[in-house]
């Protein structure tokens, strides 16, 4: 049976380039039912026929009181959040959604190559990876260490490129559970190159199975 997902690509900030790219790869992801909209009314009806609620490079304030208090207790009652690169940059008025996704967005070096560590190989999204993941991205920074309040499962080496501000311990993928939800966060997926990589689109599908599994 087919994984139907709401991917929600809204911006009132910064707008990625590769929003299209994503939302194409998505629907190519093997049995992936995918309704992509940008209209923050679509959050505020019933999302209990989706296996899971996809923010894909979401930025700024995107959503009216409702779909707050709908999406929260989507969430809360079982369903699944994935959250993709500028999904850290969303919301910063709502305080629930910073607990929800783990940590919010500080800043970015320049995109360039670099590491991940990639620290759970258990996990969907990281165990098809190698132990050390060459990348190209932007390497966000947050402005708390989620570690201890999430299940990190790979970080960032700044040894491997420029303008690192996080230092050692810098988370860069998790997950976490949220009441009877789960939820799942990457911080990579800045270029519209990296939804043509293999390896990083079976990252987001295994973030996004095991998002959508508990309650389906």
């Amino acid at each position: 049976m087919p994984v139907r997902l709401l991917v929600h690509t809204r911006t009132t900030a910064y707008r990625h380039a590769s929003i299209p790219a994503g939302v194409e790869a998505l629907r190519t992801l093997g049995d992936l039912e995918v309704d992509h909209t940008e209209d923050p009314r679509a959050l505020e009806e019933p999302l209990d026929a989706y296996a899971a609620v996809v923010f894909l490079s979401t930025s700024g304030e995107i959503l009216t009181p409702a779909g707050r208090e709908r999406l929260a207790a989507y969430v809360e009652a079982g369903g699944g959040f994935v959250g993709v690169h500028a999904a850290a940059c969303t919301e910063y008025d709502w305080p629930y959604y910073g607990d929800l996704l783990g940590a919010r967005f500080d800043r970015h070096p320049e995109l360039q190559p670099g590491r991940a560590i990639v620290e759970d190989r258990e996990h969907p999204a990281t165990r098809h990876l190698p132990a050390v993941w060459d990348f190209v991205d932007e390497w966000y920074d947050f402005r708390t260490n989620p570690r201890g309040t999430v299940r990190v499962l790979a970080r960032a080496d700044e040894s491997s490129y420029e303008g690192g501000g996080m230092g050692a311990d810098h988370p860069l993928v998790w997950c976490r559970e949220q009441g009877a939800g789960r939820v799942f966060y990457t911080a990579l997926g800045h270029t519209a190159e990296a939804y043509e990589d293999p390896e990083f689109c079976a990252h987001l599908r295994g973030g996004i199975d095991w998002a959508a599994g508990p309650a389906r």
